[in-house]
């Protein structure tokens, strides 16, 4: 396959006259405009673990990269729960044998930090974080480079040591004895696991009002964005069905859904939920488990089951991912790079989680202290672009008036080739997700360039052309 280097020069001046960059008007009381349905279509979200995120662990630290992440095209930023976490029943590790920090011998029981999702308080900071004032002004910085910021947030339960425990139990679900318990897996009728927490009872209105008001607090005097909601599918629908359009009153927000749930999206609910499905059936392709048969089924399936302006969020790692099901390295291996563009050139939103762009290759200790790496090299650089082109090239638009996707079918069942297009704008993915080399013939003729590598490569729908194992290439005309 011919290759011939363009000019940086040349590449420049190609890619600006197919981009429409979109502006927005700036609110001096915000520093930002409200959120709008139009920044969907081009936005980068970016998912910050402020605790492993610095050695310091703390907001100050972040807020001091805040003006890096706009290199990577991130309009959103969702930072994992910020809020106070329970002493009680403090977890110390997980899985199957987990267990309580109390349960540690006594001169570890320092470092065993909890879980950020068994909530204390809804309305205080973790001060292991900072202050309050400190939290203003990350959500001020990132509001002055052109960001959103979303706080994650626990509706389904709370820690044991919240106030509701003693004040109002009658918000919890019990047992047959009156006990209070923890979630309950809805598919199986059995714990979860989740021994750190205690499962909320939204038959209980008093409760809804009370979860309501906690998340108005947060709107109305910390000037935040919207939400990424933990397990919202476990949380009847018919609050949520109450809840947001009182939340959207106040402002206008986003709202993220740790779900898949179609339900979730109609009715001017949840903008946009988890793409758990894209996200599996990478790992498996990867891994050698699936195939490109099976990413297109996926993607029919996702026409049949989500309406036209539904929007879901594409990822190829996050904190659970990470912590608990190993790396990106280890779930996609030589894949890693293949998948990842995938993940930005699939309709929807990608997914930058906390050192994904810095070659993040171990899993972040979950209840404990860590860190991630900080050294800019080529995870950086391939995120840099691929924000960039996402941010620019309406062609690539993944919200309510998302660009089409149309498969391109060609003669090996390893490589797959789509186009998405709107305004006359095209872009090609084009790469052999498999571990094995192919001769592959594509029904395209004619000269692209690789927006990537600025390389330009000639297609005949009559020749062969041999194609690397995880070799992938984003064209245009």
């Amino acid at each position: 396959m011919k290759k011939i280097i363009l000019s940086t020069f040349a590449f420049l001046a190609f890619v600006s006259c197919k981009n429409e960059t979109a502006t927005t008007s700036v609110d001096a009381k915000n520093e930002i405009a409200q959120f709008s349905p139009e920044l969907e279509e081009n936005a980068v979200i970016y998912e910050v673990n402020i605790r492993q995120y610095s050695p310091e662990g703390t907001f100050n630290e972040f807020t001091k990269d805040i003006p890096k992440l706009k290199e990577l095209g991130v309009k959103i930023i969702w930072v994992m729960p910020v809020f106070p976490i329970s002493e009680t029943k403090r977890k110390a590790t997980g899985g199957d044998d987990s267990k309580f920090a109390s349960e540690m011998p006594e001169a570890e029981q320092h470092k065993y930090l909890g879980s950020y999702y068994a909530v204390s308080d809804f309305k205080k900071v973790n001060p292991e974080f900072g202050t309050i004032e400190d939290f203003r002004a990350m959500v001020k910085t990132a509001h002055e480079n052109g960001m959103y910021v979303i706080l994650d947030w626990v509706p389904n339960h709370t820690g044991w040591d919240h106030v509701w425990i003693k004040e109002h139990p009658e918000f919890y679900t019990k047992n047959e004895k009156g006990e209070i318990i923890d979630p309950i897996n809805p598919e199986t009728g059995k714990s979860w696991g989740w021994s750190d927490v205690a499962d909320l009872n939204y038959d209980n209105k008093e409760l809804r009002a009370a979860m309501t008001n906690d998340m108005l607090h947060w709107i109305k005097n910390e000037n935040i964005d919207g939400f990424r909601c933990d397990v919202a599918g476990n949380v009847p629908t018919d609050f949520w069905q109450q809840a947001i359009p009182t939340l959207r009153k106040e402002k206008n927000i986003f709202m993220l859904a740790e779900a898949w749930e179609p339900e979730l999206f109609q009715d001017n609910l949840f903008d946009m939920g988890y793409s758990w499905d894209g996200h599996h059936t990478m790992n498996k392709i990867a891994q050698g488990k699936n195939t490109v048969a099976d990413w297109d089924k996926f993607m029919t399936e996702n026409t049949k089951k989500y309406a036209k302006d539904d929007i879901l969020m594409n990822f190829v790692d996050n904190h659970d991912e990470n912590s608990w099901n190993g790396t990106i390295q280890s779930r996609l291996g030589k894949a890693e790079e293949a998948m990842t563009v995938l993940s930005y050139l699939t309709p929807g939103m990608p997914l930058v989680y906390s050192g994904n762009e810095y070659g993040l290759n171990h899993s972040l200790k979950f209840f404990e202290k860590d860190s991630i790496p900080k050294t800019k090299g080529a995870a950086w650089q391939l995120r840099a672009k691929l924000g960039k082109l996402k941010n620019e090239n309406i062609a690539l638009n993944g919200g309510k008036n998302k660009a089409s996707y149309t498969r391109i079918k060609t003669t090996n069942e390893n490589v797959l080739v789509f186009e998405r297009e709107k305004n006359g704008n095209k872009i090609i993915y084009m790469a052999n997700l498999s571990s094995k080399p192919v001769d592959v013939i594509i029904p395209l003729n004619g000269t692209y360039i690789d927006v990537l590598s600025g390389e330009m490569i000639g297609l005949n729908e009559k020749l062969n052309y041999p194609i690397k194992p995880w070799q992938y290439y984003v064209l245009t005309e």
